[in-house]
């Protein structure tokens, strides 16, 4: 079964919106484990526009003693630090989450949309990567489904990679949605071959989840702004029972 991370940025930007601590990140993480949830995925970003450091210590606290749930942290590992933003590493040498993802987003980005480019930025992952490894912590790469790319992701040392989903999303009803649904089944499928597993992520709903979950071997998805939209449409429970059936 494909495991099931909830990205809980977007409940960080409702409760950054207010003045206090409503929601309370630790208390919906709770529930969200509670409810099912396979693991939770942070993405702390230097301008703190919804996860802050404070919440990536706190959550370590709350996922690290439960053995069947990871946590998981994304970001940009070139970032610079920032007065109260420590930077990736720190966070991560800090908290000793299960994964980290590492994400190539710019500080202006409103989202992540696209993976790393490993012929530019390869090298300077290599010594980033091992440190991670050397705290115990298993490296993702965020990729898009390149083959190219996704030989340079295991020859950098990476674990798994999570392929960039935001175009199978966007194509989805399209006449362009089955060449790249196939486009990431082959991405998989040359990960599978080269040792590395593999993860998604970006824009999965419960509308096309069931399809990209039928590739091979997809050990995770990471799914926030959607879960949440659903959330508040149906509640929480029944979000994380449709997501979950979905996976099985």
């Amino acid at each position: 079964m494909t495991a099931l991370s909830i990205n809980l940025n977007k409940v960080a930007l409702i409760r950054n919106s207010r003045q206090g601590n409503y929601p309370n990140i630790i208390q919906m993480a709770q529930h969200c484990i509670d409810l099912g949830a396979d693991g939770i995925t942070v993405h702390p970003r230097p301008d703190q526009r919804h996860i802050r450091p404070a919440d990536v210590r706190q959550l370590a606290s709350l996922v690290s003693p439960i053995a069947h749930v990871e946590f998981n942290i994304e970001g940009n590992p070139f970032a610079e630090p920032l007065a109260d933003y420590p930077g990736l590493l720190a966070l991560v040498e800090e908290t000793n989450p299960d994964q980290c993802t590492l994400v190539p987003d710019s500080n202006n980005q409103l989202t992540s949309d696209h993976g790393f480019n490993l012929r530019d930025q390869g090298s300077e992952l290599v010594p980033i990567i091992k440190h991670i490894q050397s705290l115990g912590v298993r490296v993702s790469l965020f990729m898009d489904p390149d083959l190219e790319q996704i030989k340079l992701a295991s020859e950098v040392g990476a674990d798994r990679i999570e392929l960039y989903t935001g175009p199978y999303a966007a194509a989805w009803d399209t006449d362009s949605h089955e060449e790249i649904f196939q486009q990431h089944v082959a991405a998989a499928k040359l990960a599978n071959s080269l040792g590395m597993g593999v993860n998604a992520g970006h824009d999965l709903n419960l509308h096309n989840l069931g399809k990209y979950a039928s590739i091979d071997n997809l050990l995770e998805v990471s799914i926030g702004h959607a879960f949440t939209v659903d959330s508040l449409i149906v509640g929480m429970a029944s979000a994380m029972r449709d997501y979950r059936a979905l996976l099985v």
